[in-house]
């Protein structure tokens, strides 16, 4: 089987591919290497697996249709998983026609090109904001997400009902998966876990927007890539499924955590609530559980040593 992975050289792509290249798979990297952060970054995440015969870089942007196509008519390509789209809620606020034109129209372009050359199954990254500010906890699959509070968040949910529309059309095989704040080796570097280990280590200031009182569902990384290889296993029909560690802490607590582990304390410039941050994300994930067999494996405390002890070695 041949596995497309849009996105494949970021965080969570490329930990997905060197779980499917043990597994004997064979893997397209599809990336253009934006420069949303060091591109040098997500060429080193891929270093190891460029050795692999079996694996394959595609430096290809999803907007470019054409680019799109011809990889398509290249390779037999089995299932892709779409993980390639702009990332992050509060920079979406100031530049929100990027993220539609990479998030919903470089997903329509995806799924075209899928269509045109008899493509049909495809697991989706969607995102744990698209719940909004949802009063309801934990959050639910069959809860309303007409209420996002971001354009990120919005462009999710649009990529979510574009990818159903093609499940009606054309009889595609779709699994949406909304993550829950993913953390763990090659986290993206403004991301808040690599962010805080960083500016704690190095004895800088961490801003912390709100009171510390905002919560997250943190979910390690080798539970994520456990979770879309479920999904590829069980792959029918249109289902969105959250994946998520379901369980929460407070933003303040988070960072004591953090401080016990390194042993060093966290200088703490106290910031505004920023618009577009949800007060909390809490996942169930009875409904992952009962159809991909999904159980999360790593509890914060040791994601975040397992995290800390990788990130020192790569970054003496």
């Amino acid at each position: 089987m041949i596995t497309l992975i849009t996105g494949g050289a970021g965080f969570i792509g490329s930990n997905l591919a060197d779980g499917l290249l043990s597994l004997g798979k064979k893997v397209i990297c599809l990336d253009n290497f934006d420069d949303f952060y060091d591109p040098a970054i997500k060429r080193r995440n891929i270093l190891s697996s460029l050795s692999n015969s079996s694996y394959y870089l595609e430096e290809v942007d999803i907007c470019r249709s054409k680019q799109l196509e011809a990889v398509f008519k290249k390779y037999p390509i089995d299932i892709v998983i779409h993980l390639a789209a702009r990332a992050g809620v509060r920079p979406s606020l100031f530049n929100p026609g990027l993220y539609y034109n990479i998030n919903l129209i470089g997903t329509l372009n995806l799924l075209e090109a899928m269509r045109k050359n008899n493509v049909r199954k495809m697991i989706f990254a969607s995102s744990s904001s698209v719940y909004g500010n949802n009063k309801k906890i934990p959050y639910s699959e069959s809860d309303p997400v007409d209420n996002p509070i971001s354009p990120y968040a919005a462009s999710k949910k649009a990529s979510e009902l574009l990818c159903h529309t093609y499940y009606h059309l054309y009889g595609f095989d779709i699994i949406g998966l909304r993550f829950f704040t993913v953390y763990g080796p090659r986290q993206r570097p403004e991301m808040a876990i690599t962010q805080f280990v960083r500016k704690i280590i190095k004895a800088e200031p961490i801003q912390l927007f709100g009171d510390g009182s905002s919560q997250r569902d943190y979910t390690y990384i080798d539970d994520i890539t456990q979770g879309i290889q479920a999904s590829i296993r069980n792959l029918k029909g249109f289902e969105i499924i959250n994946l998520g560690e379901s369980k929460t802490i407070r933003l303040i607590n988070l960072i004591k955590e953090i401080e016990k582990l390194l042993g060093k304390k966290a200088i703490i410039k106290w910031m505004p609530n920023q618009p577009g941050d949800v007060d909390i994300t809490y996942s169930d994930i009875s409904k992952a559980r009962r159809l991909l067999g999904y159980e999360p494996c790593f509890p914060l405390q040791k994601g975040l040593e397992l995290f800390i002890n990788w990130y020192i070695k790569n970054n003496s």
